[in-house]
């Protein structure tokens, strides 16, 4: 990962979203279910406001779909989802959306025939986002200035890390107050990949709450406040992202130290 920017160089991010309570996110032994199989089998974590934390796992851990369940995308067959307060377990997901849940999801999964400008107006659709839209726009074009001098361009002939940029910046025009990012770096060079962890931190920083599903266990532990390791299904360790970094059992599944 790349050194930290001067604070002088880092994008302008304040008033893109509005802090919530401590303790913004609550599971409590969520089961999810495709069919006969269990994607995840009482699962438990906590995302305090302002926070960053990753989920960190082997490919069908089932760190996509507590993401999913969490959105509101997968329903949930069992246990709560609490945001600020609010039980939300089962919800569809333009309700948890405009609650203040923002996805930037796998494969960014932008509309390629569409503008950048037209992508971010998409994000700023929610009713708690349309009042200051033109306000959002500004700060998603001052954080990413590529995206401003692409604005007339098809979203689909950006590069691979335009387009996640894009696919940050449509989270962003939703007003968020806590985003959750799946697998982010995903197919990305490691110059890019070093780019966009860069924003993440960038945005923590600046009072965003994460949660974070992020293929690069060493990034993503280094990011994190706290982190919790999923494994089919369930989580079997949790702790500070440095305490995990140095735990042996994760060094050696994942770090092949």
């Amino acid at each position: 990962m790349s050194a930290r920017p001067d604070s002088a160089a880092a994008p302008t991010v304040d008033g893109l979203y509005t802090p919530g309570a401590n303790q913004l996110l609550v599971v409590r032994d969520l089961c999810v279910y495709y069919g006969d199989a269990e994607a995840l089998d009482h699962v438990s974590l906590e995302v305090g406001a302002g926070e960053i934390v990753a989920i960190v796992g082997a490919n069908g851990a089932g760190k996509s779909s507590l993401i999913s369940a969490i959105a509101g995308i997968v329903p949930p067959r069992s246990g709560s989802i609490r945001f600020d307060g609010a039980e939300i377990s089962g919800w569809p997901s333009y309700r948890t959306s405009n609650l203040g849940i923002g996805q930037v999801a796998e494969g960014r999964q932008i509309f390629p025939s569409l503008s950048v400008q037209e992508n971010l107006a998409i994000g700023a659709m929610l009713p708690r986002a349309r009042a200051q839209a033109a306000q959002a726009l500004e700060r998603v074009y001052a954080m990413f200035p590529q995206l401003a001098e692409r604005s007339a361009q098809s979203a689909g002939t950006l590069s691979g890390g335009e387009q996640q940029m894009l696919a940050i910046g449509r989270c962003l025009m939703g007003a968020p107050r806590m985003i959750m990012f799946d697998e982010p770096s995903l197919g990305l060079a490691p110059a890019l990949v070093a780019e966009v962890l860069r924003t993440i931190r960038e945005l923590h920083e600046a009072g965003m709450t994460i949660l974070l599903v992020e293929q690069n266990v060493a990034a993503s532990l280094k990011l994190a406040n706290r982190a919790y390791v999923l494994e089919n299904g369930r989580v079997v360790l949790a702790g500070s992202g440095e305490g995990l970094l140095a735990d042996p059992r994760v060094r050696e599944a994942y770090l092949g130290l």
